[in-house]
């Protein structure tokens, strides 16, 4: 079942690793056992790749407990899961790396020119980025044609969409592979050029912006915007609730690349975001961001 055409002749996608086993990562690489794919999670210490673990086999308890699945099926997913720290051995004969590592396009570049050495010629890079330019990291590697964004959405287990970015090199052997591959995670891609923000983001960070502009403006507390976007649109969450969950320096990582490369003052980042991460409450990562939580550290 897991088999894509390229130019007439068959590849069977086997094995993804993924690079980051943080908020993202971890729930990628869930996604992806549980479609059956062998998967090895990477991050650069133990403890983040136990942390990721723990935080599967959390997810998969829940669902057991829900009977939503089995505890064999649980076993299986967790089964098809191998958590590591070598960046050569996490990539060594993988039909697909999907890249989730901190948001600095310095950072992603430098691992991609790594990956670019280590990997077998015809393995696909896929970057998980939220608003990074595509590409940017596409041409640090000798495979740009190989190269494409598979933005996922917070949490990637529960979340359906995945928006698939293409740049001009790209080509269409490997959009087909990864729109294929979405499918297969039952998820439902969809697919856009390169652009700050691509689809969602770019339509949702002026939602965010205003909401914390209100607060800087005085006019209400997060607590009331949350709520109000909550009772008069049935949001699951508000504006606030979702930076935090998503994590502050991300956020802010994310809305100055889209306010430097569109210059338009709505994407211009709010103060209290700003000052937020200046003072190291992230969100719910650190305990604190706009609101108070227990740490998960």
């Amino acid at each position: 079942m897991n088999f894509e055409n390229i130019g007439g002749m068959k590849m069977e996608v086997k094995k993804i690793a993924v690079l980051g086993a943080g908020i993202m990562g971890h729930g990628i690489a869930q996604v992806c056992a549980q479609a059956g794919y062998q998967v090895n999670l990477r991050d650069t210490k133990d403890e983040f790749v136990e942390t990721g673990i723990s935080k599967i086999r959390k997810f998969l308890g829940g669902s057991v407990e829900r009977q939503r699945m089995t505890q064999a099926e649980a076993d299986a997913i967790l089964g098809r899961i191998k958590g590591m720290t070598d960046l050569k051995e996490a990539v060594k004969d993988v039909d697909i790396v999907i890249e989730a590592i901190v948001e600095d396009i310095n950072i992603k570049k430098g691992v991609y020119k790594e990956l670019d050495q280590i990997c077998r010629p015809d393995t696909i890079f896929a970057s998980n980025t939220s608003a990074q330019s595509i590409t940017e990291m596409a041409m640090a590697t000798k495979r740009p044609d190989k190269f494409i964004g598979m933005h996922w959405f917070n949490p990637p287990q529960l979340m359906r969409g995945i928006e698939v970015i293409t740049h001009d090199k790209t080509s269409k052997e490997t959009l087909d592979i990864m729109v294929g591959l979405c499918k297969k995670l039952g998820k439902e891609p969809g697919i856009c050029k390169d652009s700050p923000g691509f689809i969602v983001n770019r339509l949702i960070q002026i939602w965010y912006n205003e909401g914390l502009n209100m607060f800087d403006e005085g006019i209400a507390e997060p607590q009331d915007i949350d709520t109000a976007l909550k009772v008069a649109y049935n949001f699951r969450m508000g504006p606030f609730e979702l930076r935090d969950m998503v994590g502050l320096d991300v956020a802010l990582a994310s809305t100055g690349t889209q306010y430097r490369e569109l210059m338009r003052e709505q994407f211009r980042p709010p103060r209290c975001l700003i000052m937020k991460v200046k003072a190291g409450d992230l969100g719910r990562k650190t305990g604190r961001g706009f609101y108070e939580y227990k740490s998960e550290r």
